[in-house]
């Protein structure tokens, strides 16, 4: 969830601004080809759910730099959105507003981008098949490339899994293949953790 949240907001944030032709008038001439245009009577519902969309855009990047660590992405977020609202209440510059519009959305096409250069190759095995040591229940599942899977429950008795210590996740530990961070570098991505 909180990997999409920080698109639904810059994108949200985006087209509810289209959508306001007073506030947004340049945004409002693309809005009014997309077909945007008749949301314009509800231009200061609209007005206020871009400004929440921006919050929550930062808020949704805040997320992913806990995940990602990406400081470049968040600190890119956090200035556009300053100029968003910095453009609408204090400078009252519309050109600033929309520098911070695209910032936010920048920082999300960026994270998009780096995500989809994250995916394993076809030869990178993904699953494991997790043996429980306290009742022996065997259960193939599919491992995360993006993080390690530190907590699991077993399926059959119900005992909770922790890695041994040295292992970084569930998979070293208990499971058939080893996670994705301990295969061979040019199998899996580089920032897995």
């Amino acid at each position: 969830m909180k990997s999409v949240l920080d698109k639904l907001g810059s994108f949200g944030a985006l087209a509810a601004a289209a959508a306001c032709p007073v506030c947004f008038p340049k945004l409002a001439v693309i809005g009014a080809l997309i077909g945007l245009g008749g949301a314009g009577v509800y231009e200061a519902q609209l007005f206020i759910a871009a400004q929440v969309l921006v919050v929550v855009a930062i808020a949704g990047h805040a997320l992913s730099y806990r995940q990602h660590g990406r400081r470049w992405l968040l600190a890119l977020a956090i200035v556009g959105g300053a100029a968003v609202f910095l453009g609408l209440y204090l400078v009252s510059s519309e050109w600033l507003a929309y520098a911070g519009l695209s910032a936010l959305v920048a920082a999300s096409m960026a994270d998009i981008w780096a995500r989809l250069g994250k995916r394993a190759p076809a030869d990178c095995a993904l699953d494991s098949v997790i043996t429980c040591p306290q009742c022996g229940h065997r259960r193939r599942e599919i491992m995360p490339t993006g993080a390690c899977l530190f907590f699991y429950d077993c399926t059959a008795c119900g005992a909770a899994l922790k890695p041994k210590h040295g292992d970084c996740c569930v998979f070293c530990s208990f499971g058939s293949v080893k996670c994705p961070s301990r295969q061979p570098a040019a199998c899996c991505p580089a920032e897995v953790t």
